[in-house]
Protein backbone atom coordinates (compact mmCIF):
# COMPACT_ATOMS: atom_id res chain seq x y z
CA UNK A 1 0.00 0.00 0.00
CA UNK A 2 1.08 3.54 -0.70
CA UNK A 3 1.02 6.20 1.98
CA UNK A 4 -2.34 7.51 0.79
CA UNK A 5 -3.83 3.99 0.67
CA UNK A 6 -2.70 3.40 4.26
CA UNK A 7 -4.36 6.59 5.45
CA UNK A 8 -7.59 6.08 3.50
CA UNK A 9 -8.01 2.32 2.93
CA UNK A 10 -11.77 2.62 2.38
CA UNK A 11 -11.08 4.49 -0.87
CA UNK A 12 -9.21 1.51 -2.33
CA UNK A 13 -11.00 -1.58 -0.98
CA UNK A 14 -13.66 -1.84 -3.67
CA UNK A 15 -16.41 -0.73 -1.29
CA UNK A 16 -16.07 -3.36 1.43
CA UNK A 17 -14.88 -1.15 4.27
CA UNK A 18 -16.89 1.78 2.96
CA UNK A 19 -20.08 -0.26 3.03
CA UNK A 20 -19.40 -1.36 6.60
CA UNK A 21 -18.64 2.20 7.74
CA UNK A 22 -21.81 3.57 6.14
CA UNK A 23 -23.85 0.80 7.71
CA UNK A 24 -22.46 1.64 11.15
CA UNK A 25 -23.13 5.35 10.59
CA UNK A 26 -26.75 4.62 9.65
CA UNK A 27 -27.21 2.37 12.70
CA UNK A 28 -25.62 4.88 15.06
CA UNK A 29 -27.63 7.79 13.66
CA UNK A 30 -30.91 5.91 13.99
CA UNK A 31 -30.02 4.86 17.55
CA UNK A 32 -29.19 8.43 18.60
CA UNK A 33 -32.35 9.78 16.99
CA UNK A 34 -34.46 7.31 18.96
CA UNK A 35 -32.62 8.26 22.16
CA UNK A 36 -33.31 11.98 21.84
CA UNK A 37 -36.95 11.42 20.84
CA UNK A 38 -37.52 9.24 23.90
CA UNK A 39 -35.73 11.74 26.14
CA UNK A 40 -37.79 14.65 24.83
CA UNK A 41 -41.00 12.70 25.46
CA UNK A 42 -40.07 12.15 29.10
CA UNK A 43 -39.23 15.84 29.50
CA UNK A 44 -42.65 16.86 28.21
CA UNK A 45 -44.24 14.89 31.04
CA UNK A 46 -41.85 15.99 33.81
CA UNK A 47 -41.23 19.63 32.86
CA UNK A 48 -44.46 20.72 31.20
CA UNK A 49 -46.11 22.47 34.15
CA UNK A 50 -42.83 23.85 35.59
CA UNK A 51 -42.05 25.40 32.18
CA UNK A 52 -45.46 27.11 32.14
CA UNK A 53 -44.94 28.45 35.67
CA UNK A 54 -41.47 29.72 34.79
CA UNK A 55 -42.69 31.35 31.57
CA UNK A 56 -45.45 33.19 33.43
CA UNK A 57 -42.89 34.70 35.81
CA UNK A 58 -40.58 35.57 32.93
CA UNK A 59 -43.49 37.22 31.14
CA UNK A 60 -44.16 39.35 34.21
CA UNK A 61 -40.47 40.29 34.40
CA UNK A 62 -40.33 41.35 30.74
CA UNK A 63 -43.56 43.33 31.02
CA UNK A 64 -42.05 45.18 33.99
CA UNK A 65 -38.99 46.14 31.94
CA UNK A 66 -36.67 43.26 32.89
CA UNK A 67 -33.92 41.82 30.72
CA UNK A 68 -32.56 38.30 30.33
CA UNK A 69 -28.88 37.49 31.01
CA UNK A 70 -27.76 34.09 29.67
CA UNK A 71 -24.49 32.31 30.45
CA UNK A 72 -22.68 28.98 30.20
CA UNK A 73 -19.36 27.43 29.17
CA UNK A 74 -18.31 25.79 25.90
CA UNK A 75 -21.30 24.29 24.12
CA UNK A 76 -23.52 25.67 26.87
CA UNK A 77 -22.05 29.10 26.09
CA UNK A 78 -23.11 28.65 22.48
CA UNK A 79 -26.58 27.67 23.70
CA UNK A 80 -26.66 30.80 25.88
CA UNK A 81 -25.92 32.83 22.76
CA UNK A 82 -28.67 31.03 20.84
CA UNK A 83 -31.12 31.60 23.70
CA UNK A 84 -30.38 35.33 23.84
CA UNK A 85 -30.70 35.60 20.05
CA UNK A 86 -34.02 33.78 20.19
CA UNK A 87 -35.41 36.47 22.50
CA UNK A 88 -33.84 39.50 20.79
CA UNK A 89 -34.31 38.39 17.17
CA UNK A 90 -37.30 36.03 17.09
CA UNK A 91 -39.04 34.92 13.92
CA UNK A 92 -41.88 37.22 12.86
CA UNK A 93 -44.40 38.11 14.14
CA UNK A 94 -42.96 37.48 17.63
CA UNK A 95 -42.02 40.56 19.66
CA UNK A 96 -38.31 41.07 20.40
CA UNK A 97 -37.40 40.97 24.09
CA UNK A 98 -34.18 42.32 25.68
CA UNK A 99 -31.52 39.68 26.31
CA UNK A 100 -27.73 39.48 26.65
CA UNK A 101 -25.37 36.52 26.17
CA UNK A 102 -22.58 37.00 28.71
CA UNK A 103 -20.11 34.55 27.05
CA UNK A 104 -20.08 36.76 23.95
CA UNK A 105 -18.18 39.57 25.71
CA UNK A 106 -14.67 38.31 25.05
CA UNK A 107 -13.07 41.45 26.49
CA UNK A 108 -14.81 40.93 29.84
CA UNK A 109 -14.16 37.18 29.80
CA UNK A 110 -10.45 37.50 29.13
CA UNK A 111 -9.92 40.46 31.45
CA UNK A 112 -11.68 38.82 34.38
CA UNK A 113 -10.04 35.44 33.72
CA UNK A 114 -6.59 37.04 33.58
CA UNK A 115 -6.96 39.59 36.38
CA UNK A 116 -9.25 37.82 38.86
CA UNK A 117 -10.14 34.23 37.98
CA UNK A 118 -12.32 32.27 35.62
CA UNK A 119 -14.80 31.43 38.36
CA UNK A 120 -16.05 35.06 38.43
CA UNK A 121 -16.42 35.75 34.69
CA UNK A 122 -20.21 35.54 34.78
CA UNK A 123 -20.83 36.75 38.34
CA UNK A 124 -18.99 40.02 37.68
CA UNK A 125 -21.01 40.57 34.50
CA UNK A 126 -24.23 39.86 36.38
CA UNK A 127 -23.11 42.43 38.95
CA UNK A 128 -22.45 44.97 36.19
CA UNK A 129 -25.55 44.39 34.08
CA UNK A 130 -28.10 42.81 36.39
CA UNK A 131 -30.89 44.69 38.11
CA UNK A 132 -33.63 43.52 40.44
CA UNK A 133 -36.40 42.14 38.24
CA UNK A 134 -34.09 40.87 35.50
CA UNK A 135 -33.79 37.18 34.60
CA UNK A 136 -30.57 35.13 34.92
CA UNK A 137 -30.48 31.92 32.85
CA UNK A 138 -27.52 29.56 33.30
CA UNK A 139 -26.78 26.38 31.38
CA UNK A 140 -24.47 23.52 32.36
CA UNK A 141 -24.45 19.91 31.20
CA UNK A 142 -22.88 18.70 34.46
CA UNK A 143 -24.72 21.09 36.75
CA UNK A 144 -21.43 21.73 38.51
CA UNK A 145 -19.80 24.62 36.64
CA UNK A 146 -18.30 26.85 39.35
CA UNK A 147 -18.64 30.09 37.39
CA UNK A 148 -22.28 29.36 36.57
CA UNK A 149 -23.02 28.69 40.25
CA UNK A 150 -21.23 31.89 41.27
CA UNK A 151 -23.33 33.82 38.77
CA UNK A 152 -26.53 32.40 40.23
CA UNK A 153 -25.39 33.44 43.69
CA UNK A 154 -24.77 36.99 42.49
CA UNK A 155 -28.09 37.06 40.65
CA UNK A 156 -30.00 35.88 43.71
CA UNK A 157 -28.35 38.52 45.90
CA UNK A 158 -29.38 41.24 43.45
CA UNK A 159 -32.99 40.14 43.16
CA UNK A 160 -32.91 38.58 39.69
CA UNK A 161 -35.18 35.72 38.78
CA UNK A 162 -32.99 32.63 38.32
CA UNK A 163 -33.49 29.81 35.79
CA UNK A 164 -31.13 26.88 35.33
CA UNK A 165 -30.67 24.06 32.82
CA UNK A 166 -28.58 21.05 33.88
CA UNK A 167 -27.95 17.43 32.93
CA UNK A 168 -27.26 14.12 34.68
CA UNK A 169 -28.96 14.41 38.11
CA UNK A 170 -28.63 18.19 38.26
CA UNK A 171 -25.30 18.15 40.12
CA UNK A 172 -24.56 21.09 42.40
CA UNK A 173 -27.22 23.14 40.65
CA UNK A 174 -29.88 20.80 42.03
CA UNK A 175 -28.62 21.51 45.55
CA UNK A 176 -28.20 25.28 45.12
CA UNK A 177 -30.77 27.42 46.91
CA UNK A 178 -30.11 30.27 44.48
CA UNK A 179 -31.90 28.67 41.49
CA UNK A 180 -35.66 29.16 41.53
CA UNK A 181 -36.52 27.24 38.37
CA UNK A 182 -34.32 24.28 37.43
CA UNK A 183 -34.82 22.00 34.44
CA UNK A 184 -32.75 18.81 34.58
CA UNK A 185 -32.22 16.54 31.59
CA UNK A 186 -31.70 13.05 33.11
CA UNK A 187 -29.06 11.70 30.74
CA UNK A 188 -25.39 10.73 30.98
CA UNK A 189 -24.71 11.79 27.38
CA UNK A 190 -23.50 15.37 26.95
CA UNK A 191 -24.77 15.34 23.36
CA UNK A 192 -28.30 14.25 24.32
CA UNK A 193 -28.33 16.70 27.24
CA UNK A 194 -27.51 19.67 25.04
CA UNK A 195 -29.98 18.60 22.36
CA UNK A 196 -32.73 18.30 24.96
CA UNK A 197 -31.79 21.57 26.66
CA UNK A 198 -32.15 23.30 23.30
CA UNK A 199 -35.66 21.89 23.02
CA UNK A 200 -36.50 23.02 26.55
CA UNK A 201 -35.40 26.61 26.11
CA UNK A 202 -37.17 26.88 22.76
CA UNK A 203 -40.37 25.76 24.48
CA UNK A 204 -39.68 28.22 27.33
CA UNK A 205 -39.24 31.04 24.81
CA UNK A 206 -42.49 30.15 23.07
CA UNK A 207 -44.40 30.02 26.36
CA UNK A 208 -42.81 33.28 27.56
CA UNK A 209 -43.79 34.99 24.33
CA UNK A 210 -47.41 34.05 24.96
CA UNK A 211 -47.10 35.11 28.60
CA UNK A 212 -45.80 38.55 27.61
CA UNK A 213 -48.75 38.95 25.28
CA UNK A 214 -51.16 37.90 28.04
CA UNK A 215 -52.11 34.59 26.44
CA UNK A 216 -50.73 32.16 29.03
Amino acid sequence: MTGVETLYPFLYDGGGITGHVLSEVRRSTAEKALEIVALRETLAASHGEPLVACARRMGEAFRAGGRLLAFGNGGSGTDAQSLAALFTSPPAPARPLPALSLPQDTAALTALSNDVGFEVVFARQVAAHGRAGDIAVGLSTSGGSANVLRAFGEAARRGLMTVGFAGYDGGAMAEAETIEHLFVVPSASVHRIQEAQTTLFHVLWELTRHAVEGGL
